[in-house]
């Protein structure tokens, strides 16, 4: 089960990627997010992790598995018969925009009835992200 949301931003890769790490914050500018927490101090870097609470859903603890900055970034979260793989990635674009793709991947032996049952609400939560996102790094 995958999902995906993309966004085309108006401003600089480097703007989109501050906001983008910078997890605590998240609840500012997106509707999906109601409380996000480090659990880690330092750089977001591989092996950071970070407790996410989105409304409907149970927290969910995530870890980076790989990172590559300012272009991307993966990290997983597990809950009992289900992995959770998520990425942020950044696309610059001829015209001096960058596209920012989201996408979250559902593996395990209960990921099919997890997305049969909340795929809906797991895609609108990306296209949240993404226009939040959006509209964050395009205030200046």
């Amino acid at each position: 089960m995958r999902y995906e949301a993309t966004s085309e931003v108006a401003a600089a890769q480097e703007r989109i990627w501050a906001v983008t790490v910078d997890v605590e914050r998240w609840a500012e500018w997106t509707p999906s997010v109601t409380r996000a927490r480090r659990l880690d101090s330092g750089p977001f870097a591989v092996g950071s992790t970070a407790r996410i609470e989105q409304p409907r859903l149970r927290p969910a603890v995530w870890q980076v598995t790989e990172l590559v900055e300012p272009h991307y970034f993966r990290w997983v979260s597990r809950s009992p018969g289900v992995r959770t793989l998520a990425e942020h990635r950044l696309e610059p674009l001829p015209d001096g925009r960058v596209r920012v793709v989201l996408s979250a991947e559902l593996t395990g032996p209960l990921a099919r009835l997890v997305g049969r049952f909340g795929g809906g609400l797991f895609q609108r939560y990306l296209r949240l992200e993404a226009d939040g996102l959006k509209r964050r790094c395009e205030q200046g």
